[in-house]
């Protein structure tokens, strides 16, 4: 079955000659600004959790026009966010449709390329940024044994399958799609958040041996199957979202979290 992939960026330096020395600033600081947001997976998560460097959020989320993500699933984020991480100074999210880049499917270059080309919110003094991206097309990840439904590939950044979750979804109750919705998206960022072993250290052996940085309780939000279109109908058959278990929960609380 399909993993995770976890993304890593890189950071392309260019050295060139400028007799214009405020505008070599404002590239240095404008890459100083950004690269706090292209870390690994999991870097972050501490400072997601807690308020003692961020007292704020922002989630950032950009879809392809005709994609947009479900109302119901947006406020089961924010719901679940306010119920695991300390912002004080609250959790801001700003959504906007983009043109579809026109392509068939997605490689994990290409979604770091759209975000790139496309965020506007990066981490300032007091306020943490996540970007949020909803696709109109599969990933090339795909295989004739499973599909992929979201990717966490950075320490912000996550990617939502939209086509995909919508094509599972057809044909079924009318719910079914803002439920799987929710279980995708709370399933990457509990990746960004840290899990499992993922940067919030685990507080009892529960890691899936055979799927990393995945929880081993099959009820639990972050087992393996709520990112795969293979096992994850079968997690929201009760007609509802999967939870996070008691062992996904204290780790989080070890970190910084609720």
């Amino acid at each position: 079955m399909k993993k995770i992939s976890y993304l890593y960026s890189i950071l392309f330096v260019l050295v060139a000659c400028s007799t214009d020395e405020t505008q070599t600033n404002n590239e240095t600081s404008d890459t100083a600004t950004t690269q706090a947001n292209k870390l690994g997976v999991g870097v972050s998560a501490n400072d997601l959790l807690s308020d003692v460097n961020f007292s704020s959020l922002v989630v950032e989320v950009v879809y392809v026009d005709g994609f947009e993500p479900s109302q119901t699933a947006v406020n089961n984020f924010v719901a679940f966010l306010e119920s695991r991480i300390y912002k004080p100074n609250g959790i801001t999210v700003l959504k906007r449709a983009i043109a579809s880049p026109g392509q068939s499917s997605y490689t994990n270059e290409d979604i770091i390329l759209i975000e790139d080309t496309n965020r506007t919110q990066y981490n300032n003094e007091n306020q943490i940024a996540v970007w949020a991206f909803f696709a109109d097309a599969e990933s090339a990840n795909n295989t004739d044994a499973g599909v992929v439904l979201g990717t966490a590939y950075r320490n912000t950044s996550f990617v939502i399958y939209q086509e995909t979750i919508e094509q599972l979804s057809s044909g079924t109750i009318t719910n079914t799609t803002s439920i799987l919705e929710t279980t995708v998206i709370t399933h990457e960022f509990g990746h960004i958040l840290g899990l499992t072993n993922l940067g919030s250290p685990l507080q009892s052996n529960h890691e899936d041996g055979g799927h990393p940085k995945h929880c081993d309780v099959e009820s639990c939000l972050m087992f393996w199957q709520a990112e795969t279109g293979n096992g994850v109908m079968n997690m929201i058959s009760g007609g509802s979202a999967p939870q996070l278990d008691a062992q996904c929960i204290a780790d989080l609380q070890a970190n910084g979290g609720k």
